[in-house]
């Protein structure tokens, strides 16, 4: 066990500050549904946004990173760096939306914007689908890097890690509710942020290393510090940016990257005072998220191609490491072993930080859908407040149960469960961005997605290989994604076509509450003229200034997260430009928002 007795101490004041923060909270997290699931819808920007930012910096993140870096180099990040176009559309479009919709969970969503029976099954079926299988998939991708790093860190059995990590979150999840969990996650993101930077530092400091430009100088990092892919491989410009910039951001739903928002990220949405504060949350986020974050993990990452080339010689160092678990991501945990007694605690607390704050968000963001939108809504709609509490407080223990066992059992390494992700939502993306805009969209249209992508995601990933669909400028799974979206997109734009659209009523109802505007409601204005029923409008249609604004936060957040890069690699020129063009940016939206009364 690499830990030593003052390590233990900074752990153990870590985890005493973690209870703590639950316990005070359990009071009024105990009052009804809104406290438990939405903190009393009384959350401010900033606390929203750091806690956003805290849950997507989860314990499998670095070493997803690590594991892309050391596979295809820094480009390859360019499979998640494109969700930005999906984070700024949620900022400057559907965050005000989702905060005037008054829901209780995203998923409440499904019987105001659809009416009868398949509203009903849409939502009862995502409640267990998402809130339950889905989620758990991606509890078990983090407690598995969690699995990872206690292995090598602890030298501990994987059930050990699982047990003892997963009583402790349930512990605060189940007791402080939403407004715990962010408030933790406000504590813990500091922390992870200085143990991210800390072992960058650490890795660079190295004997075989010594500097940042011995690093970037090494000969094990040729063809991997590109930022974007090389322009000579067509293979990899198309699969690397191409397909992610112009396909996946609208098309694929993911995990804190849902086109339109939703899940976690629509929850602190519905959890803040006002629109203005939803919208500054989102934004606070994920500027952060990629433009700040990932350096340090990719630094530590093209060090660990020194130190450790190849799985051989991580397995020479570190024989305990069963193969189930033995993959590229696992060298990120592998470089936390080089930290000094102290440091090795800060650093360790800081992962574990990371995870917890991740799994407890997951937690009672599955917990709303299992007790708001399955059990209240279908089981014992005339329940107590306290037993939805009671309920909401059982649930969480489940999912932490279910997930665990994903942990232990199926999984295998960061990599493998993104791409299932991926791929599961992958062609539903559109249907999101357009039920918001689009009178055309009805219940059926996403029952016939949902359908489509799960049997498309369940044939294409365990009935077809990778090397079978492989072309020569597309990867085999690039193929498989571009197939998902064809085929669920297909799906569900020819049952919209061929279904019964929503009710007048129904439409009517959705459009007073929420005032979407533009050209895809004009039917639903003209009818409502025609019946004498007139809906007014609350002013001018905002939407292609927003989009305006979706392009400046991209480019503004894209050249901070190059121009960061840029600094490090010692082209300052490059790294000026792009700090320049990142203030501006920052500045027409501060004038955007002021405008718009932020």
């Amino acid at each position: 066990m690499l830990l030593h007795y003052f390590d233990w101490i900074i752990l153990g004041v870590f985890f005493a500050a973690v209870l703590g923060i639950g316990l005070w909270f359990s009071k009024t997290a105990g009052e009804d549904q809104e406290q438990f699931f939405l903190g009393g819808r009384s959350m401010p920007w900033w606390l929203l946004g750091v806690s956003m930012v805290a849950t997507t910096f989860s314990a499998d993140t670095p070493n997803l990173v690590t594991g892309l870096v050391r596979e295809g180099g820094v480009a390859r990040n360019w499979v998640w760096w494109s969700f930005l176009i999906t984070g700024m559309v949620t900022v400057f479009i559907y965050a005000r939306l989702w905060r005037r919709s008054g829901v209780l969970t995203d998923l409440e969503f499904y019987e105001i914007r659809y009416s009868g029976k398949a509203a009903s099954f849409l939502r009862g079926f995502r409640a267990i689908y998402l809130g339950v299988l889905f989620n758990c998939l991606i509890m078990g991708t983090v407690t598995l890097a969690a699995i990872k790093i206690g292995s090598v860190m602890f030298g501990l059995a994987p059930w050990i890690i699982v047990a003892g990590s997963s009583a402790i979150i349930v512990a605060y999840s189940a007791l402080g509710g939403l407004k715990g969990v962010i408030w933790t996650d406000f504590f813990q993101f500091g922390i992870s942020m200085v143990g991210a930077f800390y072992a960058a530092y650490v890795a660079i400091d190295q004997p075989e290393i010594g500097s940042l430009t011995a690093l970037f100088d090494h000969p094990n990092l040729a063809g991997k510090l590109d930022m974007f892919p090389n322009m000579n491989n067509p293979s990899l410009v198309i699969s690397l940016f191409i397909i992610p910039i112009a396909v996946q951001w609208w098309s694929v739903w993911y995990p804190g990257s849902e086109p339109g928002g939703g899940g976690y990220i629509a929850q602190r949405m519905l959890a803040a005072k006002d629109e203005n504060h939803a919208v500054g949350a989102t934004l606070l986020f994920n500027v952060t998220h990629y433009a700040l974050r990932p350096w340090p993990w990719i630094i530590v990452a093209l060090a660990s191609l020194v130190l450790y080339p190849d799985l051989a010689s991580i397995k020479n160092d570190f024989p305990n490491i069963e193969d189930q678990y033995l993959g590229n991501d696992i060298a990120y945990p592998v470089m936390l072993t080089l930290l000094s007694p102290g440091w090795l605690g800060l650093v360790t607390a800081s992962l574990i930080a990371a995870f917890m704050s991740t799994i407890s968000t997951h937690l009672n963001w599955g917990s709303s859908y299992v007790v708001h939108d399955f059990y209240s809504r279908f089981v014992k709609p005339d329940a107590s407040e306290k037993e939805l509490v009671q309920v909401g407080r059982i649930s969480t223990v489940l999912l932490m149960i279910i997930s665990g066992s994903f942990a232990l059992f199926l999984l295998k390494d960061a990599t493998q469960a993104f791409n299932i992700l991926l791929l599961s939502g992958a062609g539903t993306g559109a249907i999101y961005l357009l039920r918001w805009f689009w009178w055309r969209i009805n219940a059926f249209t996403e029952v016939a997605a949902m359908i489509s992508g799960i049997v498309t995601a369940f044939v294409l990933v365990l009935l077809v290989s990778d090397d079978a669909l492989a072309t020569t400028y597309l990867d085999g799974f690039t193929v498989k994604l571009l197939l998902a979206v064809l085929i669920t997109s297909v799906v569900w734009i020819v049952t919209a076509f061929t279904t019964r659209p929503e009710s007048y009523e129904t439409l009517r109802k959705f459009y007073e509450l929420t005032h979407p505007g533009g050209p895809g409601w004009e039917k639903l204005i003209r009818e409502s003229k025609e019946r004498g029923d007139e809906i007014k409008e609350t002013g001018k249609w905002g939407v292609p200034q927003s989009i305006l604004m979706v392009f400046v936060g991209c480019f503004g957040t894209y050249s901070a997260l190059i121009g960061i890069g840029s600094f490090l690699y010692g082209n300052f020129i490059t790294a000026g430009i792009l700090t320049l063009v990142f203030i501006i940016s920052a500045y027409i939206i501060q004038q955007y928002l002021i405008k718009t009364k932020f």
